[in-house]
């Protein structure tokens, strides 16, 4: 698993050490240095938060942080890094949508300290995961393979949600009824299970996929069998 941080600073020497110091804490660090860049990266990354300079090329913080908040509707935590020191800039930082503001100069270690505080109270699970060339984006409620978005119903999502966040574990198929419908609100068959899983092998063409496969465990239920997983 992997949390995804991006970093829009156009001062490369500033926009580094952030990366540093985000990379020792933990985080897959993806950067832009211009308000344009910072918006692209956002789309194709998704990440689960976001370090945002206010003054920068091309766009400007604040129009960014509108984007996110309003054009793109997402709820990802923004903490937003200026040199502006007046108090009015930082109510208006938070009336935009920030969940905190931060003066430079600043300490490195302050900012990793306030990322973790703001995402142990967020409410979305940010976390990305990666087995093989498949990957979970669950803010977006997506799985891809590679560069491919896969189809899925919500059904077969959840069902390959689980075995992700379970890969090399048998589940049975009691356990994937539940993880499907955990408030018992529709009947679900093991046959219907199994159903499942055939449409997601289908739709992996598994045969195609190296190192990844949905094993069938006679008599027990299933299990993702990753081969790049301790």
């Amino acid at each position: 698993m992997s949390k995804t941080l991006l970093v829009v600073e156009d001062d490369a020497m500033l926009q580094q050490l952030m990366v540093i110091y985000f990379q020792k804490a933990g985080f897959h660090v993806v950067t832009a240095s211009t308000g344009k860049e910072a918006i692209a990266v956002f789309e194709r990354e998704h990440p689960c938060f976001v370090i945002l300079d206010l003054m920068l090329p091309e766009m400007s913080g604040e129009e960014v942080c509108q984007y996110i908040r309003e054009t793109y509707q997402s709820d990802v935590p923004i903490i937003m890094v200026t040199a502006k020191i007046d108090e009015q800039d930082r109510i208006n930082g938070l009336k935009m949508g920030a969940d905190d503001y931060v003066v430079k100069p600043f300490s490195p270690e302050e900012l990793v300290i306030r990322v973790e505080t703001v995402l142990r109270r967020a409410t979305h699970h940010c976390q990305k995961i990666e087995i093989g060339l498949l990957t979970l984006k669950p803010r977006k409620h997506e799985i891809w393979l590679g560069h491919h978005k896969l189809q899925l119903t919500v059904s077969e999502f959840l069902l390959l949600k689980e075995l992700m966040l379970n890969v090399n574990q048998v589940l049975s198929r009691e356990q994937l009824i539940q993880a499907i419908d955990p408030l018992h609100e529709k009947e679900i068959f093991e046959r219907t299970i199994d159903v499942h899983v055939k449409n997601i092998r289908e739709k992996l063409k598994q045969n195609e996929f190296f190192g990844v496969t949905i094993q069938t465990v006679r008599g027990v239920g299933y299990k993702l069998d990753s081969k790049t997983s301790s």
